[in-house]
Parts: C-alpha cells; sequence; structure tokens
C-alpha cells in the first residue's frame, strides 16, 4: 500500500501511475487482439459484428468502472486520513452491492439483448454474430464487475502493481484462447466471446483473493460488512461517475446508430478505428484515476496544496504520453488500421483512417480535461465534474447527428473533437475557479 501524502508528487504520480498504465495497455492489448482475430481469422462481418456490440458492452463496462472509481475515492480518503475501520466497512461494502448489481444487470442484458441490437438498427448480416457475442459476453458480468471493484481497492490503497499482475496473466490467457477457439476449434465469434469470458473470470477470482488476504493482513478495530450509511456516501460519488460513464458509453451507443445507418464498410472501419482510439483514451482515463487517488488521499489527510501540485505534474504526465499516441494515429493510421483486416479492403482502412486524422491531433486537449476531472473527483465536486461530462456527451451525440447531413459520416467524426474541446475548457474553469477547495475548508474530508 502506498501513502501519497508524502514525498515528491512528481515522483509519486509516475511511480503510482505506470503500473496503472502497463495495466491499460494489456487490457486492450487483448481487447484488440479480439477484433483483430475476428477480422483476421474469420471475416469483415465478424469485425463489423463485434463493432455492432462494442458500445453496448461499454454500458455495462462503464457501469463497473463508475462503481470502481466512486468506491475508490472514498477508500483513497479514508486511508488518508487514517480512518481504517470505516475504511474496511467501505470495501465490504462495494463488494457486497457490486455483486449483487452484476447479477441484476447480467439478468436484464440477457432479456433485452436482441431488442437493443435491433433498436440499434443493426444490419441484418451480422445480427446474428452480433447477438451471439453480446450474449456470451453479457454472462461474464459478474467477472467483470468483480474484477473492477477489486481494481478499485487496490489502486485506492495506493498498490497499483497488483492489478497489472492479473491483467498481464488475464490478456495472455485471452489471446491464447482467441486463437486455439477460432483458428483450432473453429467456434467463429463465440469463441471470441468464450475467451474473453474465461480470462476475465480467472483474473477477478484470483483478485479477490488476494485482495481478501491484503484486507486481513490490515489490522484495525471494528467493522462492519455492510453499511448502509457507508453505502450513501460511496453513492454520492459512485452515482456521478457512473452516471459520467455511462452518459459516454449511451452517446456512443446513439453514435453507432447513426454509424450503423452507413452500411457494413462504415461499421468496420469505424470498428478498427474505435479500438485504436479507445486504447489512447482509456490510458488517459486511467491516469486521470491516478490523479484522483492521489488528490482523494492528499484531501483526506487536508493536504490541499499537493493536490494543486498534482495538476501540474498531472498534466506534463498526460502530455507526454498522448503525444506519442497522436503521432502514431496520424503519421501510421493505415497501417494501424491495417492489423485489423485480412484482406486489405481500401475502402474499410480509409473509413477508419479518416476517424483517426479527426479525433486525434485533439489528444492533448482532451488530456487536461481528465486532469481537472480527477482532481475535482478525488476532491468530491461531482457537481462540477458532471456538468463538463454532460456537455460533452450532449454536443458530441447532437452534432453527430447535424453534421452527418451535410458531410456523412465524416460529420460523426467531427463532433467527437469539438464535444471535447468544449468540456475541457469548462473543466480547467472549474479546477481554476477553485470551488473544490471550499469543501476542504469546511472540514469536507470524510471522518
Amino acid at each position: 500500500m502506498t501513502n501519497m501524502t508524502e514525498g515528491s508528487t512528481t515522483k509519486i504520480l509516475w511511480k503510482f501511475s505506470l503500473p496503472m498504465l502497463i495495466s491499460v495497455i494489456f487490457q486492450q492489448i487483448y481487447n484488440i487482439a479480439d477484433t483483430v482475430i475476428a477480422g483476421t481469422y474469420i471475416n469483415s462481418d465478424a469485425l463489423a459484428a463485434i463493432g455492432a456490440s462494442y458500445p453496448i458492452t461499454m454500458i455495462f463496462i462503464a457501469v463497473a468502472t463508475g462503481i470502481n472509481i466512486g468506491a475508490s475515492v472514498i477508500i483513497s480518503q479514508l486511508f488518508g486520513g487514517s480512518h481504517f475501520e470505516k475504511m474496511k466497512t467501505a470495501v465490504f461494502t462495494s463488494l457486497v452491492t457490486t455483486i449483487i448489481l452484476s447479477i441484476i444487470i447480467t439478468i436484464l442484458g440477457v432479456l433485452f439483448c436482441d431488442s437493443i441490437l435491433s433498436v440499434l438498427k443493426t444490419p441484418d448480416g451480422i445480427f446474428e454474430d452480433s447477438s451471439i457475442y453480446l450474449e456470451i459476453y453479457i454472462f461474464g458480468m459478474f467477472f467483470l464487475f468483480l474484477y473492477n471493484i477489486c481494481n478499485g481497492v487496490f489502486v485506492a490503497l495506493g498498490d497499483s502493481k497488483t492489478p497489472l499482475c492479473f491483467l498481464i496473466v488475464s490478456s495472455i490467457l485471452n489471446i491464447l484462447l482467441d486463437i486455439v477457439f477460432v483458428e483450432y476449434f473453429q467456434m467463429g465469434i463465440s469463441g471470441i466471446a468464450r475467451a474473453t469470458f474465461i480470462a476475465q473470470g480467472v483474473s477477478s477470482l484470483f483478485s479477490a483473493f488476494i485482495l481478501m488476504r491484503k484486507l486481513y493482513y490490515l489490522k484495525c478495530g471494528k467493522y462492519v460488512i455492510f453499511s448502509l450509511s457507508m453505502l450513501l456516501k460511496i453513492s454520492r460519488v459512485a452515482i456521478p461517475s457512473i452516471l459520467q460513464q455511462s452518459f459516454i458509453s449511451v452517446g456512443n451507443l446513439f453514435i453507432q446508430n447513426k454509424v450503423n445507418s452507413f452500411g457494413e464498410v462504415v461499421i468496420a472501419g469505424y470498428t478498427a478505428a474505435i479500438k485504436l482510439n479507445t486504447f489512447s483514451i482509456t490510458s488517459l482515463t486511467t491516469l486521470g484515476s491516478a490523479v484522483s487517488s492521489f488528490a482523494a488521499q492528499n484531501f483526506g489527510a487536508g493536504k490541499i496544496e499537493r493536490v494543486k501540485q498534482c495538476f501540474k505534474s498531472g498534466t506534463v504526465m498526460m502530455w507526454i504520453i498522448s503525444v506519442p499516441f497522436m503521432i502514431c494515429f496520424l503519421g501510421f493510421g493505415t497501417e494501424m488500421v491495417g492489423i485489423f483486416l485480412s484482406d486489405g479492403n481500401e475502402e474499410i482502412v480509409e473509413e477508419g483512417l479518416k476517424f483517426l486524422l479527426i479525433t486525434s491531433p485533439f489528444y492533448p486537449i482532451i488530456a487536461i480535461k481528465f486532469v481537472c476531472d480527477g482532481i475535482l473527483r478525488g476532491a468530491g465536486d461531482m457537481k462540477r465534474f458532471m456538468i463538463s461530462t454532460l456537455t460533452d456527451f450532449i454536443l458530441r451525440v447532437v452534432l453527430a447527428f447535424i453534421l452527418s447531413v451535410p458531410f456523412g459520416e465524416e460529420g460523426v467524426w467531427i463532433a467527437w473533437p469539438v464535444g471535447w474541446v468544449v468540456a475541457s475548457i469548462m473543466s480547467y474553469i472549474f479546477y481554476i475557479g477553485g470551488k473544490w477547495k471550499k469543501r476542504f475548508e469546511r472540514g469536507g474530508t470524510i471522518k
């Protein structure tokens, strides 16, 4: 466990963030591997089928990530303030709530799987494959949610290395199973979904086991397995975080609906490009989570100046990570999109490249938003955090539909950077406005 309330801000942030960043790289590698194997070992229709399912799976991930973030902030503040009994109560309350929620979402997902795909106007040629992939994925919700909440607790306690180990194992296992199920057992798209299911299951169960051991050795006074009052505290941060993540994912559903109207070629190109884009954006949001944990621990310890230092160190760290992504996509976008296709379909590659050329130059700008959001969230200022996120969501969805009329699919791509720029400006204004500091001045730390 790492106490982030002492020592060099920059050194601690990098030391804490690098394992998290490597974790994301492995996580995205196996997500991309699913898509690459579908496009190369099966066909472009399989690639499009995963793409049609992707925004729906992102909603489930959004809910799991939102709970992760909400629990992590509260646990970080309690850990930073040395309230270990309440910290353990928060951990177990989060675990119980997450398990129950995952079961409910699994049931609802299975019942409405095909209905959601129909509403999204999924083309008939890929509907069956999309349904098969999505249904198997939904059955793995328990593992997805369990891993995310365990990961959130590890990060809140300053341990970013343990989740890295599990992700490395999970990623390697997922890729190996992808190849075995698809290439040797000829299971098609169901093999890709089953590989993800098994890899997530193994990773989540081992994560839960190690977390229980870690908590056992952290000695403290009396705590409870479930506390309604603690759940309410967690919910004040978790619900806005879930909504924030869900808004983005729901926005992507609307955008996917519009993309689907352009046919299989555009869907396949968008699927390849969005996987690459998600790689970069998820890396930045993960660094934002590191900023949030740092801010939360220092906010809990009453060290407001260290939170301010975190903005400068966090911004530099974000730019160091975002600029290489931008350069790769601008300079080698054709080759990177082409990885997802065995036949090198030029039309599909061109569609994917258009998306990357329009969005990637704005990565350093959205990086600033993630730093500001991390500090606002760590300080518990969820109101302003939500305002900037809602702005991004509304602009991207509305403009995607408006601009698609004169510019076609390129109008949909243009909507992304517009939403990013406006939301980033708002988040920065909220940060420098300093309203989040008033919670500290009023004794806003968690006791």
